[in-house]
């Protein structure tokens, strides 16, 4: 389990603002930065390093959920994985509109990165090769760790963010995850 103290949320957003998540995107063509094609009022770095952090965080949870739906062997894991799958899927419909519009490229500029609340490809192979109880612990605890992190983040961002939407649907996300923390079997 990869486990950080609470201020490391604001401390990884503000890396990766700085530059420090960066790749190259897939489409050389596409725009790089916020600057570049800027069409949401007010969207500042803190808006584009949230949103760009938090999209590959939930793309792997979504992996790792979905997985949990179909192989949970507590039934309860299982109802509990597939609706929060779907909340997930929806969120990420959402958010993808929205990067869109801030004008930033699809790419996953966290791609390969093992950052706390990140479900790796690593976790979702292990996952893979796991079964039962065991299973459902490893995916519980990985599961744990993204929605709280994924948690502090969008907090962070609900009160830095530069625009007014951004910095609305990162504090409805934050307590979305409080919820999903508090309902978890």
């Amino acid at each position: 389990m990869k486990q950080a103290p609470a201020f490391l949320a604001p401390a990884v957003l503000a890396l990766c603002l700085l530059g420090g998540c960066s790749t190259p995107p897939d489409d050389p063509a596409a725009p790089t930065t916020a600057a570049a094609a800027p069409s949401l009022a007010g969207a500042t770095a803190t808006d584009t390093g949230w949103i760009q952090l938090l999209i590959p965080m939930d793309d792997q949870a979504a992996r790792l959920l979905d997985l949990a739906a179909g192989r949970a062997s507590a039934p309860e894991v299982a109802a509990w994985a597939t609706g929060h799958a779907d909340e997930i899927h929806a969120e990420l419909a959402g958010l993808r509109p929205l990067l869109r519009r801030m004008g930033l490229p699809g790419t996953n500029v966290h791609r390969g990165h093992d950052m706390p609340g990140m479900v790796t490809e690593k976790d979702i192979a292990r996952s893979r090769r796991l079964t039962g109880a065991a299973f459902d612990r490893f995916v519980l605890r990985e599961l744990r760790d993204h929605f709280g992190h994924s948690r502090r983040v969008s907090r962070s961002a609900a009160r830095t963010a530069g625009n007014d939407e951004v910095r609305r649907l990162a504090a409805r996300i934050a307590d979305r995850r409080s919820g999903q923390l508090m309902s978890m079997p």
